[in-house]
């Protein structure tokens, strides 16, 4: 865009934004978000046992998680190991159409397990699936 000033001159108006401040602010966000992800996603340290054949997660569900200290979680809330029927009960809408993951820690003993395996289907759920890690293959080629 250009005018004429007073003295007859033309000049042009400077009408280009600057946008090197925006994208230091985009990057600066950027790199804190990139840091700070992995943090928001821990959850309960759990080593699960490693099989053969493991299916991929592809979709949400609820989650039961017993740490190696055999303390029960509803998702990432502690929970009493006899209160978890009722609890999933007051969660779910239809238990026999609902999946729910049961993720164990590898030394936790059988026992603990099955008593959180029978407080699930006494709330009516059948779909459950056992989490686990694929082993790792020592002669694999890259």
């Amino acid at each position: 865009m250009a005018f004429t000033t007073s003295n007859g001159r033309t000049q042009t108006a400077l009408a280009d934004i600057n946008i090197t401040p925006l994208v230091d602010v985009v990057l600066v966000l950027l790199i804190i978000f990139m840091v700070t992800a992995p943090i928001l996603q821990s959850g309960i340290e759990v080593n699960v046992p490693k099989t053969r054949t493991v299916k991929e997660i592809t979709e949400e569900r609820l989650v039961i998680t017993i740490n190696k200290d055999q303390r029960v979680f509803l998702g990432n809330d502690a929970v009493n190991i006899n209160e978890i029927a009722t609890k999933l009960r007051q969660k779910i809408r239809d238990p026999r159409h609902q999946f729910i993951f049961v993720r164990a820690d590898e030394n936790v003993p059988f026992g603990a397990f099955a008593t959180v395996m029978d407080a699930v289907k006494q709330a009516g759920i059948t779909n459950i699936s056992i989490v686990t890690q694929p082993l790792e293959e020592h002669g694999a080629k890259r």
